[in-house]
């Protein structure tokens, strides 16, 4: 074999790093020098003898190819979308089985000699320990994405190549097939093969996902992403389970979820896997029942050894039909709580514990920054509990003066005080006799008051003002917060004994910027709103968009105000992103208009500058809003504040 300069230097390195004389290693990469080292150390390849193309007889080809048949006809439309890619850039596609031999081929048909001269061709045998170092064995040996470029390769005779695989696991992280493009001709930089390597990683975990949901096709396949809208295009994680929950089977993403779990919970058993349930932190009829769980089939859920957020779907079995929900129901129906979240598994968590408090006369503290609908949860609380049909009276502890507070909620008798109603007043506690008391901003009652109700909810008695005997009261205390109670406590602003009465459960909501289910509550307070109302309007992509990019850090009481400030300035039958207040609306894309100027380049006055623009748009609001990037009501505001009026309306009273 004649071998050119390149090649002959090529064997000298080689020849040196096989001497001890390892000079050029300190440039390489790690990947490469150690599958250099496995070459001359391991494999007792010589460099100075480069190899001929091993290429298999059509019987021993037909042999490696049948084990991997199905992975064949799984993988056919992978292959040829990853070629139609890649063909006119001169690349040809080998997949090859876990021994490197090529057992499917896409090339073209005009560079065919030389394509076999360089083993790029169908039988081709690319095992490491054979070729040396090169993109399928190396990606073999080391069950990783790899690119192998020109000099990488350490036979000679390949270091004009480039080749870029990626390996094929089956559900156990075996290699059972490596995807592989390789080039005659390339460029001479290494990472020009960077979005190839990219490409073919993709394409690789595309046909691996493919043989797993062929493979478990008739069992229950959970299917989850961090993305919503990614999960039934291309989930990244795939778990087969059993109707029980357990765990049949992972992929790739599958099984570093399971990993992640067992790291931080090991199993007594190295055969004991987590259940489903226990690695997305949920029940198994939720699981079961996403099916029915909502339009899109998705529900979301936290996985437990992260915290992190995942929505899942499940993938029918193909021959038999999937479990209905209601057999693994985790819980009758609530429509009182039910109704206030989709699919957050923070509230989810929440309205769990709420279904079995309901029924119960425990004190529950309901905990949340301000506007997350505290008041919310515990009227349903009380209207999903068996003193439904009683009072529900609610107390705001910080919007009543210090000075009536006391009389408020304890009542009083006639005379009791100057200034008092001459029949006396029925005290709020003894309003909710029988019922639900709810104390909103509890952390705001003043400590002389805190005593006095420490004694009501131990004695289930009230003292009204001026009284000499004491009311018996039956009622169900729910407290409300969004203050750190135990640094009032360490300050001495709360009692500690009255904290631990009022929570025998504690319920946190999450703030509306770390739900899931922001699309649904978004909905559910536009639809309310449009009901009180008794109007038909459409919210618009561009709006919802906005509103669900927003931080809300006043949560769900500012969401609600904003939609209601959306509708009552919107014209037309749709409420769209510059209907919104203007903290709402994020970044437009609107142009903005930019005030005339005067011939010596000063600015002209802005309610001149405004006139104009109205007067140039014929008075429409709407139009001149699009074009100053604003909500119409800024731009009504605007003209209010120059007096400007438009012409029919212009000599009314």
């Amino acid at each position: 074999m004649t071998l050119r300069t390149e090649q002959r230097q090529h064997i000298e390195t080689l020849v040196s790093l096989s001497e001890g004389r390892d000079t050029r290693l300190a440039s390489c990469r790690d990947v490469i020098r150690r599958s250099w080292q496995r070459c001359v150390g391991e494999y007792r390849l010589d460099p100075g003898r480069p190899r001929q193309v091993r290429v298999l007889t059509r019987q021993a080809l037909l042999e490696h190819r049948e084990p991997v048949d199905e992975l064949l006809h799984v993988a056919r439309a992978g292959v040829d979308q990853l070629y139609a890619q890649v063909a006119r850039l001169g690349y040809v596609l080998l997949l090859t089985d876990h021994r490197g031999i090529t057992v499917d081929f896409r090339g073209q048909r005009e560079h065919d000699q030389a394509l076999r001269k360089a083993g790029l061709y169908l039988g081709a045998d690319w095992d490491e320990r054979y070729a040396g170092t090169c993109a399928v064995g190396t990606c073999i040996h080391d069950t990783q994405a790899i690119t192998c470029h020109q000099n990488e390769h350490f036979d000679a005779t390949h270091i004009g190549l480039t080749c870029t695989a990626a390996p094929i696991t089956d559900p156990q992280g075996e290699v059972i097939a490596v995807l592989d493009i390789s080039a005659l001709q390339s460029p001479r930089s290494q990472e020009s093969q960077n979005f190839g390597l990219s490409l073919v990683n993709l394409y690789a975990r595309m046909i691996e996902d493919a043989y797993f949901l062929h493979r478990y096709r008739d069992n229950l396949i959970l299917r989850y992403d961090t993305a919503r809208e990614f999960v039934h295009l291309n989930g990244r994680g795939l778990i087969a389970i059993e109707e029980d929950g357990s765990i049949i089977a992972a992929n790739g993403n599958g099984r570093a979820l399971i990993e992640a779990h067992l790291n931080r919970w090991p199993a007594w058993s190295t055969q004991r896997l987590p259940t489903a349930p226990q690695l997305f932190d949920g029940d198994l009829g939720e699981l079961l029942g996403i099916l029915s769980a909502g339009e899109d089939q998705i529900r979301a859920f936290r996985v437990r050894a992260s915290g992190i957020t995942c929505f899942v779907t499940l993938v029918e079995p193909r021959h038999r039909r999937p479990p209905t929900p209601a057999a693994h129901a985790s819980a009758e129906a609530v429509p009182a709580l039910d109704g206030l979240a989709a699919d957050d598994p923070a509230m989810n968590r929440v309205l769990k514990l709420a279904r079995r408090l309901r029924n119960e006369d425990v004190s529950v503290l309901v905990t949340g920054e301000t506007g997350t609908g505290k008041e919310v949860l515990a009227r349903a609380l009380h209207d999903s509990g068996k003193r439904a049909a009683k009072p529900f009276v609610a107390v705001n502890c910080a919007a009543i003066p210090e000075s009536l507070i006391e009389s408020e909620l304890f009542g009083y008798l006639p005379g009791a005080f100057t200034g008092g109603r001459p029949k006396g007043m029925r005290g709020l506690i003894q309003q909710a006799n029988g019922g639900t008391l709810f104390l909103d901003e509890i952390g705001d009652m003043p400590l002389a008051l805190q005593t006095r109700l420490l004694r009501v909810l131990a004695e289930r008695e009230v003292m009204p003002l001026g009284a000499e005997a004491a009311v018996k009261v039956d009622i169900r205390v729910i407290t409300a917060t969004h203050h750190d109670m135990a640094r009032m406590i360490a300050e001495g602003r709360f009692r500690e004994d009255l904290y631990y009465r009022l929570n025998g459960a504690q319920l946190r909501l999450p703030a509306l910027r770390e739900r899931a289910d922001r699309h649904f509550v978004i909905r559910s307070v536009y639809e309310g709103l449009l009901a009180e109302r008794d109007e038909a309007r459409y919210l618009r992509a561009d709006a919802m968009s906005a509103l669900l990019g927003y931080a809300w850090p006043g949560n769900i009481r500012q969401l609600r105000n904003a939609l209601s400030f959306a509708l009552a300035t919107s014209e037309g039958e749709e409420v769209t992103v510059h209907d919104l207040p203007e903290e709402c609306q994020g970044t437009t894309l609107a142009t903005p208009y930019r005030p005339a100027v005067s011939s010596d380049g000063a600015p002209s006055d802005d309610g001149q500058a405004l006139h104009d623009l109205l007067d140039q748009a014929h008075w429409n609001v709407s139009q001149v809003a699009r074009r100053l990037g604003v909500s119409r009501p800024t731009v009504y505001r605007r003209m209010q504040r120059h007096g400007l009026v438009p012409p029919n309306q212009r000599g009314r009273g």
